[in-house]
């Protein structure tokens, strides 16, 4: 009896600890599934002076030294901020904050009229590795964006990103902990309102990006990155998500950008999701270079396939890097507009080749991200102007809002709303 009476004590609390682990993630959402939807990355890392932040990260500059390289359109604003640049007109250029939440609201805003389906919400490494009070700046970047998403019915997920991570002794278990105080503290998968946390095979989506790439100065051989994923999947309080990994686009075959050691494949056998990152990989003044991407696309998708792993493919409007690298690399100043937008026809062939080649979900780069000039969310095609040289991409002549209807109208084509073709679409 005693023995009985035991072992119905243990069910029990068996039950009841898979009970408070199912209770840590909502496992509902309207997003069950990444399928049939374009999502971007989403930055969210732009001050303003004056916007009350302790932060200065990635500011506007001035005609001396500027972080950016595409002007937002900021006409539709609750809150912006004068700067020390000029427009053709001589009045002032104004700037917003990512940490006002009016701001988040509007960029939500933009991808429900858009047809958007969501975004990633970048969390840096560095953020992770801070007190929590410390963290409160990002923290509340990313609850405002829960809070949109939730509104405007947006698809959402944290995107952690290893930059900043130095190595040499420092790993990134520190992103078990702020995965645990997101879960805990903001409900991340469990937002107020409607659910929307993106998941995939009926779990959350995770990414870890950052992984494979020769440049950075860590190991992936001895950062942890094996403890986390394998936290993320299976521990059962917090676990059970499907982890994605941000790796170079030579992942596959591990040469050119990426970084020679099998062990990456490892890993992203170990996880569930590869994202392959192809930003200044292809380029519309390279003859043929759209059949390249369908040729690696489709090679890639193979690989993943025979190795049960989903594959996202990325896309980006164009690149520019010209302020930036005026002081970041000053031997080796890049041109404005190195990889011209051409209007949105390089987007839209990537978007077309990229379904074409059987692609079922896409990665955009990025929904706001001026700095390296990939921001597909209101640019101006009227920036300001200086006597430096310091200067702005412009938008070819197109509307400000160019970039988030195309967005939307590859969303279509991808999930067979419409016909796909690689004819840039007119909008009517």
């Amino acid at each position: 009896m005693r023995n009985s009476l035991l072992l119905v004590a243990a069910v029990l609390l068996l039950c009841c600890q898979t009970l408070s682990a199912q209770n840590k993630d909502s496992t509902q959402t309207t997003y069950p599934s990444f399928k049939g939807l374009v999502m971007a990355g989403y930055q969210g890392w732009f001050r303003a002076e004056g916007d009350g932040t302790s932060s200065r990260r990635h500011v506007y500059g001035d005609e001396t030294r500027s972080g950016i390289d595409a002007w937002p359109d900021v006409s539709e604003y609750e809150q912006t901020y004068a700067t020390p640049f000029l427009l053709k007109d001589g009045s002032q250029a104004r700037f917003f904050s990512s940490h006002d939440k009016s701001t988040v609201d509007l960029h939500f805003k933009w991808m429900q009229e858009y047809g958007v389906d969501g975004v990633f919400m970048q969390r840096f490494f560095q953020e992770t590795k801070r007190d929590r009070k410390s963290r409160s700046e990002s923290t509340t970047i990313l609850s405002n964006a829960l809070l949109a998403a939730s509104k405007y019915k947006r698809a959402i997920a944290v995107m952690y990103d290893l930059s900043g991570l130095k190595g040499k002794g420092e790993d990134c278990s520190s992103i078990i902990d702020d995965w645990k105080y997101l879960v805990d503290e903001i409900g991340v998968t469990r937002q107020t309102g409607t659910h929307t946390y993106l998941h995939e095979n009926g779990k959350p989506v995770v990414v870890i990006w950052g992984v494979g790439f020769p440049d950075r100065p860590y190991d992936i051989r001895n950062i942890g990155l094996e403890r986390v994923i394998d936290f993320l999947k299976n521990d059962p309080v917090y676990g059970n998500c499907t982890v994605m990994l941000g790796v170079p686009t030579s992942w596959r075959e591990l040469n050119a950008d990426c970084i020679h050691d099998p062990y990456l494949h490892t890993l992203i056998r170990q996880a569930d999701m590869v994202l392959p990152w192809t930003v200044q990989r292809f380029s519309p003044l390279l003859h043929n270079d759209m059949d390249r991407y369908r040729d690696l696309l489709i090679s890639d998708m193979e690989w993943c396939r025979k190795n049960k792993v989903e594959y996202v493919p990325c896309v980006y409007p164009g690149f520019s890097w010209h302020n930036l690298s005026r002081y970041e690399f000053p031997d080796d100043v890049k041109p404005l507009g190195s990889i011209p937008r051409q209007g949105g026809r390089f987007y839209w062939q990537q978007l077309a080749t990229a379904i074409n080649a059987g692609a079922s979900m896409i990665y955009v780069a990025m929904f706001d991200e001026v700095n390296e000039g990939t921001a597909i969310f209101k640019c101006s095609d009227n920036p300001p102007v200086t006597k430096t040289d310091v200067a702005f991409i412009g938008m070819d002549g197109k509307p400000s809002d160019w970039y988030l209807w195309l967005t939307g109208e590859a969303a279509k084509m991808l999930r067979k709303e419409k016909p796909v073709s690689l004819v840039l679409p007119e909008r009517k």
